[in-house]
């Protein structure tokens, strides 16, 4: 059963190899990192612990049986009771329901362990399968974004609205 868990150092070299082993999948529907994300690839891992350290953002990543990263799920600019919401699973674990379940638990961890009450994430227009996702884990549409410099809609969830969520 695949776990979530909270970015640690040791998962740095199973979280380059799912980014590796997807980047043509993810780059169907989001904009490429680009070269410049895996040639620094150790720099951007360290400063994204340190971040999270920092208590800036919040990094997850959803792990298999096996050790290796089917997901990352992410909570950036910690403020206010309020974080923007990234994810990204591999393909192998697409359309089976797994970022919906793994958004979902976030969304419970976003309260207990964060102390969020509103989560907003944006998708490009025609990330059709994310915004099924967030729909399903209970956000609602709200207004325009831009992702990569991609036009998309915005979706936002009231976490005490959600009734699976404790609360605060």
């Amino acid at each position: 059963m695949p776990q979530l868990k909270r970015l640690r150092a040791g998962h740095a070299p199973a979280v380059l190899a799912f980014e590796l082993a997807n980047r043509a999948y993810f780059a169907a529907s989001v904009p490429d990192r680009g070269d410049d994300f895996f040639d620094a690839f150790t720099d951007r891992y360290s400063a994204l612990l340190a971040e999270q350290d920092a208590g800036i953002c919040a990094f997850y990543v959803l792990v298999a049986e096996d050790g290796s990263v089917l997901g990352r799920f992410n909570l950036y600019d910690l403020e206010n009771g309020t974080a923007e919401l990234g994810y990204r699973v591999a393909r192998q674990a697409a359309g089976r329901g797994v970022a919906t379940a793994t958004v979902r638990h976030l969304c419970r961890l976003a309260v207990v362990r964060h102390g969020l009450h509103t989560l907003r994430a944006g998708t490009s227009r025609e990330n059709v399968a994310s915004q099924r996702v967030l729909v399903k884990a209970g956000f609602v549409r709200i207004d325009p974004a831009d992702v990569g410099g991609e036009s998309g809609p915005w979706y936002q969830c009231d976490l005490m609205r959600v009734g699976t969520f404790p609360p605060r």
